[in-house]
């Protein structure tokens, strides 16, 4: 059997993981799977706060895809850390938390209380929301904030691996990426969602609440691709390939590009076992199409 696990730089038995608010906090899909057959979890984003999230309707199906703004809805940094993380098999199973703050010292502090956590493997930061004291400029549209909230996370996150997770809706994601990396950031996941609106011609009115939207799903695997491919020749640390994984195929497709993991999104609303039967397939899909080596075959994509 190939050895599919992976460092990121947390070890991971397989590079198959769920990306952040599309699992829950994983306890929800325990009817579906074994967690513990996932390389790993990214939990849905937390705040120091609870939040109760923007009005309805934030959900939108669109061709090949989905439109979200949900808004973050979550229970709270301590209520998941008093109640939620003990319930996972984290003992077992790397769980990461996803973090959101609207500045750079809260984010700090955010770090501050989660980094003493048992059970947590790691934080993915939350880069693609506004800058309160910038106007609402996103924190990833601009390497300096970038570097900013990837230092004030790494001051305070203790031993825990900072991810970043870099948004698509930049003109140049590697140089976001090389400012964070620079930062201190231990890996950079990509990407987040794409910046879209649905229109309910009926009703002449934006089919969300919130007008704007993040666009995921398959139709956004093409630009996905690209922005991994594009941040793995720029970046040394590793980096997570998210946007539109629906199979194991697309898995392999990722970590050609360079990745050295992945996260599989939108398919857990599609069908609640996907990222269970995307783990499972991948040991024989590999084995189909001859690769004996994970590590040989990431990153070895012909493109001369």
């Amino acid at each position: 059997m190939i050895d599919l696990s992976v460092r990121i730089p947390t070890l991971l038995r397989n590079p198959v993981m769920t990306a952040s608010g599309t699992f829950g906090y994983g306890l929800e899909f325990r009817p579906y799977g074994n967690l513990t057959s996932l390389g790993g979890i990214i939990v849905k984003g937390l705040s120091l706060k609870p939040r109760s999230g923007n009005p309805l309707p934030r959900i939108a199906e669109t061709a090949s895809g989905m439109l979200n703004a949900v808004g973050l809805q979550n229970d709270g940094a301590e209520y998941f850390l008093k109640k939620t993380l003990p319930r996972l098999p984290w003992k077992e199973l790397p769980v990461f938390a996803n973090i959101y703050a609207t500045d750079a010292a809260e984010f700090g502090e955010l770090a501050s209380v989660l980094s003493s956590a048992e059970g947590l493997a790691g934080l993915e930061i939350n880069i693609s929301c506004p800058n309160v004291h910038s106007g609402g400029v996103l924190f990833g549209q601009n390497p300096h904030m970038a570097a900013e909230v990837t230092e004030a996370v790494k001051k305070y996150s203790g031993n825990l691996p900072v991810i970043v997770k870099l948004t698509p809706n930049v003109t140049d994601i590697a140089s976001i990426a090389r400012a964070v990396e620079d930062a201190g950031a231990d890996a950079v996941s990509c990407i987040n969602t794409l910046s879209g609106m649905a229109i309910d011609l009926e009703r002449r009115r934006p089919r969300l609440a919130n007008i704007i939207g993040g666009l995921s799903g398959p139709a956004i695997k093409p630009v996905a691709l690209r922005c991994v491919w594009q941040v793995c020749q720029a970046v040394k640390i590793p980096v997570i390939g998210v946007g539109g994984i629906v199979s194991a195929r697309d898995v392999l497709e990722f970590i050609l590009a360079g990745a050295s993991a992945v996260c599989v999104g939108t398919a857990n609303l599609m069908r609640p076992d996907a990222a269970f039967r995307i783990a499972a397939e991948l040991p024989s899909l590999c084995e189909q199409l001859g690769i004996q080596d994970l590590n040989a075959f990431r990153g070895s994509l012909q493109v001369a």
